[in-house]
């Protein structure tokens, strides 16, 4: 046995790269159906926000600005989740998934700002 026999040569080391992260994208008409989705929930919380909140006869109470406050907040969770409906990285699923996330939250909070504007209403009676 030779010295080279013992100890092939090696080839040089060259460093792994990180494992690249697969990117899968949506499929089309996903993000169409989402674009649509935000702006009807957007369209029908501005009117009833512009009803209720600034029509409707009655006066504020502290009931009633948290309702509003709520119904707020959702439309601007809806702003947010159309904001990133519109943009190019939500052809990645993992984005998409995120923005529907905003979405839903965004719907969850409008619900409670519904309830509470039912109640703050029914109260008023």
């Amino acid at each position: 046995m030779t010295e080279n026999d013992a100890n092939p040569p090696r080839s040089p080391v060259t460093p792994q790269s990180p494992a690249k992260q697969q990117v899968v994208a949506v499929p089309v008409g996903y993000r169409q159906g989402i674009i649509t989705a935000i702006t009807v929930l957007l369209g029908f919380s501005l009117t009833f926000f512009r009803f209720w909140g600034l029509e409707a006869p009655g006066k504020w109470t502290i009931p009633s600005v948290i309702a509003a406050t709520t119904v707020v907040l959702a439309v601007v969770l809806q702003i947010v989740a159309l904001f990133r409906s519109l943009r190019i990285e939500d052809d990645d699923a993992g984005e998409y998934r995120k923005t529907v996330r905003w979405f839903v939250v965004s719907a969850a909070v409008l619900l409670v700002g519904l309830v509470l504007a039912v109640v703050v209403s029914a109260d008023a009676d």
